[in-house]
């Protein structure tokens, strides 16, 4: 599996990249191939304020459906519309085209208790 090194890791296993003051939050490839073919995503919180751990949204697969957790506190300032339309694309890309929420930071000390792609390597082994 891919863990890019670039990328910080929840105990959730979403995945945030920080650029600046925002991040882009997203599922691994690990959550992915978990969940299997995904058929739904459901992220309705469009400039929500939302708390570390809060529920962002929910990812269907044909077996399942898995809530979406908030690895960092801050402000939902953009939804991927993509996948609304293509939510398979989560099953491709997870790391690219695949980012779920763009969010302005409010708690920057909070990545700091975010595993590090080693860290979620041995997690997920």
């Amino acid at each position: 599996m891919n863990f890019p090194e670039n990328l910080k890791y929840s105990e959730e296993h979403e995945w945030v990249r920080v650029e600046g003051d925002v991040c882009y939050i997203g599922i691994t490839d690990f959550a992915q191939k978990e969940l299997g073919d995904i058929v739904y995503v459901d992220i309705d919180c469009l400039n929500a304020d939302l708390d570390l751990g809060e529920i962002f949204g929910t990812v269907e697969a044909v077996k399942t459906v898995s809530d979406l957790f908030m690895p960092i506190s801050g402000k939902i300032i953009e939804i991927n519309k993509k996948l609304v339309t293509t939510p398979e694309t989560v099953n491709k890309d997870a790391y690219g085209e695949a980012w779920m929420v763009k969010v302005a930071i409010t708690k920057p000390e909070e990545l700091a208790k975010l595993m590090d792609s080693a860290a979620y390597t041995q997690k997920v082994s």
